[in-house]
């Protein structure tokens, strides 16, 4: 991750700065270096509906709980890309083009546009697309 000064931020990651789940240390990483400057993330508007979802349906959160996270990510000021105009054209083409959701496609896409790196921890998506690009959370380095 050194030379990368932009990422795309996923879902899949962003839960894991609230969740205790594998690779959470990966993603605080990239938490970590957004918040001390070293880093800018950008990510689609559907970000926050995703995070909050996953969260909602994990049995250790409430309401609050789930309340607290999104504000907590509001608070990070991530720069958000609303899904309309080019992103939302792009991220059909290549959900087609792959075979992969238009919830992922909406990441992959962002990434292309933005000459930027996707971390996911969706490996589902990095075999699909297999794309310089986008790379699984565990290929993160401090």
């Amino acid at each position: 991750m050194e030379e990368e000064t932009l990422l795309i931020l996923d879902a899949s990651v962003a839960v894991k700065w609230f969740t205790m789940e594998p690779l959470r240390d990966k993603a605080l990483i990239i938490r970590n270096k957004y918040v001390n400057g070293e880093l800018d993330l950008e990510a689609p508007s559907l970000l926050y509906y995703e995070v909050a979802n996953a969260l909602r349906y994990n049995p250790r959160f409430g309401i609050e709980e789930v309340r607290s996270a999104v504000r907590a990510l509001e608070d990070l000021a991530i720069t958000i890309y609303d899904f309309k105009g080019e992103l939302a054209s792009r991220a059909v083409e290549l959900a087609y083009r792959f075979g992969i959701t238009i919830y992922d496609a909406a990441y992959v896409a962002l990434a292309a546009m933005r000459n930027a790196t996707l971390y996911t921890a969706d490996k589902e998506v990095v075999v699909k697309v297999s794309s310089e690009n986008v790379k699984h959370l565990s290929e993160v380095k401090a």
